[in-house]
């Protein structure tokens, strides 16, 4: 994200000395994307930020995946998912349950209301959606509030913590990329500004706040990184000899943001707009989109909903937060629910949804968007809460 930010203490110039009032030499950080060749930031700590005192295992929550076969259309419904007991005891990162997956991009969700351990994902950038519930993501940045409606933006490798705030459980739908998750490139000028035409700029986005120090010795910080095995994925903890949150300042182009999703200005027309211009984020073979509350169609014969269509390259992964999604009335679909429409399958409206719409001036939805250029596995999760008449709600038949 090339928009510069500064917080803390930082020197005049770069990889020049910076001490403290007592004259001990910060130990200076650079923390960059795409080897030398993309954003970074400078980070000062007070410690070595490289240090080790111990090392061991951590046994991720299962990531695999089965194939989508026989391939069918799914509906998956999240909330079933987490009881009361079991938010109450899970945190944000290892309470995760994957949903769906593939090479590019696991799709998982979780309802939590313990504060995380501190946690650093080596493999991609991570975006997540918060649907309910609030918190405050601390990190070596500094602390970001995530209130409903945020994308949380996550560089890959920043070691940060989520603290659920309030009585309220924490509903967070989480993207994992084994890429970076950046600002869609059709919509930036060529030095990375965020263009006139695009539904969103830099004002809507929210940074972290003042660099925390936080006090401790031998600290575990979970990571997860590149592996064997079928997931490709592997965990480890790593204990440090003090804090990791012992930074001074910090200047640059890489960090963690908030992007509130009431701040998407929908693209409309007179007749239906493509999913592409719902698009807020991309990825490595993947892009984010969300389909907001907004006036519809106005060509006197328009009809708002959206025309049946192939996935001739991409599975589409719908994630229904808020409002009335008028596609899929009669669905079964509600708040929380997941639908994946594979590539090879023909999707679109419910019955008699195309002809309910005519005439209507706005819709009131909410929802993100997933689409993957390689086909979605189903994730442990999947099997737990898939509603299994959905691939028939078409024809009006139940199961065979």
């Amino acid at each position: 994200m090339a928009y510069y930010q500064r917080r803390g203490s930082v020197p005049p110039k770069r990889h020049t000395q910076h001490r403290d009032p007592d004259g001990t030499l910060y130990y200076e950080e650079l923390m960059g994307a795409e080897g030398f060749s993309s954003d970074s930031s400078l980070l000062y700590h007070r410690n070595i930020p490289s240090a080790l005192v111990d090392a061991r295992p951590w046994q991720l929550p299962d990531q695999s995946t089965v194939p989508n076969v026989p391939l069918l259309p799914r509906h998956l419904k999240l909330p079933e998912l987490f009881g009361e007991l079991d938010w109450k005891a899970a945190d944000p990162v290892t309470g995760r349950r994957l949903v769906l997956g593939n090479a590019d991009v696991r799709i998982s969700y979780v309802v939590a209301g313990q504060p995380s351990p501190l946690y650093r994902n080596a493999v991609g950038d991570e975006c997540l959606y918060v649907e309910s519930g609030s918190a405050v993501v601390e990190s070596v940045f500094g602390p970001l509030p995530a209130t409903p409606g945020d994308y949380v933006i996550m560089p890959r490798a920043t070691t940060h913590r989520w603290l659920p705030v309030g009585d309220e459980p924490l509903r967070v739908y989480c993207v994992e990329a084994n890429s970076h998750i950046v600002p869609v490139r059709r919509y930036l000028s060529r030095f990375g500004q965020l263009l006139e035409h695009a539904p969103y700029c830099e004002r809507d986005l929210t940074g972290p706040g003042e660099p925390e120090r936080a006090a401790g010795e031998d600290v575990e910080v979970y990571v997860k990184h590149r592996g064997a095995g079928g997931s490709g994925l592997a965990g480890t903890i790593q204990v440090v000899p003090s804090h990791p949150f012992d930074v001074v300042g910090w200047d640059g182009c890489l960090y963690p943001y908030t992007f509130n999703v009431k701040d998407f200005e929908p693209i409309t027309g007179r007749v239906h707009q493509p999913p592409p211009v719902h698009q807020v984020f991309e990825g490595n073979n993947f892009v984010i989109c969300n389909f907001v509350p907004r006036k519809v169609d106005y060509h006197p014969l328009a009809i708002p909903v959206p025309y049946y269509h192939s996935n001739v390259d991409s599975d589409e992964v719908m994630f229904y937060c808020g409002g009335n999604y008028e596609a899929r009335k009669g669905s079964g679909i509600g708040q929380g629910s997941i639908s994946l429409h594979p590539s090879g399958h023909i999707h679109g409206p419910q019955p008699g949804a195309a002809e309910r719409s005519i005439g209507a001036e706005s819709f009131d939805e909410l929802a993100v968007m997933v689409d993957t250029f390689r086909p979605l596995e189903l994730g442990p999760a999947a099997a737990d809460c898939e509603d299994e008449n959905y691939a028939w709600s078409w024809s009006g038949r139940g199961t065979p």
